[in-house]
């Protein structure tokens, strides 16, 4: 495995493509491994999977905590790491079908909505959510009677792609279609940018992605998704 490969498609080494493109400014590491800061998200990615990349993806970490990898082939790492969680997600890409909102106020989120947003998604588990998560990108939502009842937003942006994340909806709010409006939504915007929407959804997580396809998005292919912690974490 290594990203330098010239045969890669930029999604193929999404978290890696985004810390070398359009988010690099964001980036902690070097030329071996790369990774957000834990406190917006903690993706990480390395070169390669080399003892040295291995080693350099370490001297990132502390012991508490973790690396979220996605790679086309499976991880085996060192003895020195422990995998938290070693799964599979579908890649899907395209522009959602238009879904007009129909009276709902799509709001922009911002840092007073922290809180909130942090409540939705540990109430929904989206993905990882953290307090400046929402500084990857636009956020958006929908309150009901104040209440943050719906959202989605913006996370990777590797060269021209950018990624849906957090599309999530409180359980007593479902069957609203709020998530294919704030999927149309945050797509239009996406692509008035000139860029891509894609985004990941593990792949055992089939309504989800029955509902993607419906709102025209395909899967583009299957990465492997590896959560690694230190071994004396």
């Amino acid at each position: 495995m290594s990203v330098h490969d010239s045969s890669n498609h930029p999604l193929d080494y999404p978290i890696w493509t985004a810390l070398t493109t359009t988010h690099r400014t964001l980036a902690e590491g070097d030329a071996r491994a790369r990774r957000y800061p834990t406190e917006i998200t903690p993706f990480a990615a390395m070169a390669d999977t080399s003892a040295e990349s291995f080693a350099a993806l370490g001297a990132l970490m502390s012991p508490k905590d973790i690396a979220v990898l996605f790679t086309p082939e499976a991880v085996t790492p060192p003895a020195e790491f422990k995998v938290a969680l070693a799964d599979t997600g579908e890649q899907m890409i395209g522009t959602p079908v238009e879904t007009p909102a129909n009276g709902v106020d799509i709001i922009t989120l911002g840092v007073d909505d922290v809180a909130a947003m942090i409540e939705l998604t540990a109430l929904t588990k989206p993905g990882p959510f953290s307090a400046r998560t929402h500084e990857l990108g636009t956020f958006l939502g929908i309150r009901v009677d104040g209440q943050l009842v719906a959202m989605i937003g913006e996370r990777m942006k590797p060269a021209n792609y950018t990624e849906i994340t957090a599309v999530c909806v409180h359980p007593s709010h479902r069957g609203r279609g709020y998530g294919q409006m704030l999927l149309s939504a945050i797509s239009r915007q996406i692509v008035s940018r000139g860029e891509i929407p894609f985004l990941h959804v593990f792949t055992n997580n089939h309504s989800a992605i029955a509902l993607y396809r419906r709102q025209g998005m395909e899967s583009r292919r299957r990465l492997h998704v590896t959560v690694l912690k230190k071994e004396d974490g």
